[in-house]
């Protein structure tokens, strides 16, 4: 999980505050409040299956830290490519290089799955399973990797499980899902600048699995498995995909999971979903667990060696999981895409 611009947290209840502040101190434009959406029918998605999804988070941690140029990473790589394609109609691989903000030449391999690929109609979920080969957050151990079990792991098991489901209920023709899974997330430094964050998604964005490809929205998941997480409303989301924001934690509340997307806009997260909306220029929102304090709103296991498996509930899975397939099937049951424009 990359860099941060801090910004004062905003309640929907109507508390605004005043100023907005990047991670420089420069003063930025001030946000609307965030609203709920009104109610509407239910409808019902398939059950995702927490105990899969926690199993793999499991075996990716197994492997070590899948950092660029380790054996880990091509075994995690191979994992994945041989789950997708059980799950997808199509999977696509992009094994390329890509530049550090060292100046290093990163092995990078993106993994795209693809169900029902002639459908028109599509939704992009992406996640990085990269880790991060600094523990830079930690009081010891600093200079070496972690294993991110949330902080990567997780949400390659959402999505891997909430494929799956796709596969055993089906899915309308007419309705397309691309699943990305994106390497050279986390070899990053602020120190660097925000550019070297999110290097596979930079690249996919200019280079997409299907020349001019085009999806209705996006996904994206970041640190979604662990214990007492919560999902407020990321900032950038917002300010490029407010009306998919709503839609996602609408269907949160359908599926019964709000208490974890709360009606709160947070701070500015540097992530991959920024790359997303401004190269490639697809609205794609934040799932991020995100605290409410602006100075440190990332958990405690955030980018240290705490981030393994102790971490990792169930019950947070199992949420977004959840919301995700209510997304998709509310989404085939409407029958028209969120505006592209």
């Amino acid at each position: 999980m990359g860099n941060l611009k801090y910004i004062v947290l905003i309640f929907f209840s109507g508390i605004i505050a005043s100023t907005l502040w990047s991670c420089n101190g420069h003063e930025e434009s001030q946000k609307e409040p965030v609203t709920d959406t009104v109610k509407h029918e239910l409808v019902k998605a398939p059950v995702f299956d927490a105990d899969t999804a926690y199993d793999y988070v499991a075996k990716q941690v197994s492997m070590g830290p899948r950092i660029p140029g380790s054996a880990a990473q091509k075994q995690c790589a191979d994992w994945m490519e041989g789950k997708l394609k059980n799950v997808c109609d199509t999977v696509y691989k992009q094994d390329v290089h890509v530049t550090g903000g060292d100046g290093k030449s990163l092995p990078c391999i993106n993994l795209i799955g693809v169900i029902n690929p002639k459908a028109t109609k599509r939704i992009l979920f992406l996640t990085h399973w990269d880790s991060r080969p600094w523990a830079d957050q930690d009081t010891k151990d600093k200079d070496k990797p972690i294993l991110a079990a949330d902080d990567a792991g997780s949400g390659v098991a959402v999505l891997l499980e909430m494929a799956s489901q796709l596969k055993a209920h089906g899915l309308s023709a007419n309705e397309g899902v691309d699943i990305l899974m994106e390497d050279v997330e986390d070899y990053g430094r602020s120190q660097w600048g925000e550019d070297s964050y999110c290097l596979g998604t930079q690249y996919w964005a200019r280079h997409p699995h299907v020349p001019g490809y085009k999806a209705d929205f996006g996904i994206l998941l970041d640190m979604v498995g662990a214990r007492g997480a919560q999902f407020p409303m990321e900032g950038i989301s917002t300010q490029y995909a407010g009306d998919v924001q709503q839609k996602v934690w609408q269907a949160a509340g359908d599926a019964g999971y709000s208490s974890y997307f709360p009606y709160v806009a947070a701070v500015d997260i540097t992530d991959d979903h920024v790359a997303v909306n401004r190269i490639a220029n697809i609205k794609t929102i934040d799932i991020i667990n995100l605290t409410p304090d602006q100075e440190h709103p990332f958990a405690a296991h955030w980018h240290t060696h705490a981030d393994n498996m102790s971490i990792i509930d169930k019950g947070t899975l199992k949420a977004v999981g959840q919301t995700l397939l209510q997304v998709i099937y509310e989404q085939a049951a409407a029958g028209t895409p969120v505006s592209s424009n």
